[in-house]
């Protein structure tokens, strides 16, 4: 009788699904500032990490990519000289189901980028040490506050347009 009952049943709708296609990295830029300078990077490095989104959706059904592009500056604390200036955009594609429409764009900027992050951390460590500098391992990103920050921006940038045009 149990199995007349789960018979009868519909069957459970699949769970998102997705799946890593491939990782390249589209865009690169390593400046070591201190060695065109002839100087040491024997220094005391302050490091500052800007980290922009992007995502899109490919000309397959159910492909999209999504990008982390990373804006690193390294400046001496004593002098504020800049050391290296590190410019990196990391691409993943993805097959992506079963995922709502208006739970897609969250998905493809946070659960993707947080797939793909450990190999751009690591792209990072090595581009870092093979300039000549320690191995820069970045620390993780808050990908969902990341989000919400540019969510909150966006609104509060359309805010200012619809108050005047009531």
């Amino acid at each position: 009788m149990a199995e007349e009952q789960e018979a009868q049943q519909p069957a459970q709708a699949a769970g998102p699904q997705m799946r890593v296609l491939g990782q390249f990295v589209r865009d690169m830029s390593f400046e070591n500032i201190i060695a065109q300078k002839g100087g040491s990077p024997d220094m005391q490095p302050d490091v500052q990490v800007q980290v922009n989104l992007d995502a899109k959706k490919r000309g397959q059904d159910n492909q999209f990519e999504s990008s982390i592009k990373l804006n690193i500056t390294s400046k001496d604390k004593d002098s504020d000289s800049v050391l290296f200036v590190l410019e990196i955009d990391y691409v993943g594609l993805f097959f992506i189901d079963n995922v709502p429409e208006a739970q897609m764009h969250p998905f493809l900027l946070i659960e993707c980028p947080r797939m793909i992050f450990p190999f751009l951390r690591r792209v990072v460590s090595d581009i870092t040490r093979d300039g000549g500098f320690p191995p820069l391992n970045l620390e993780n990103i808050d990908f969902v506050s990341l989000y919400r920050n540019e969510i909150a921006k966006r609104q509060a940038a359309e805010a200012p347009q619809d108050a005047a045009i009531n």
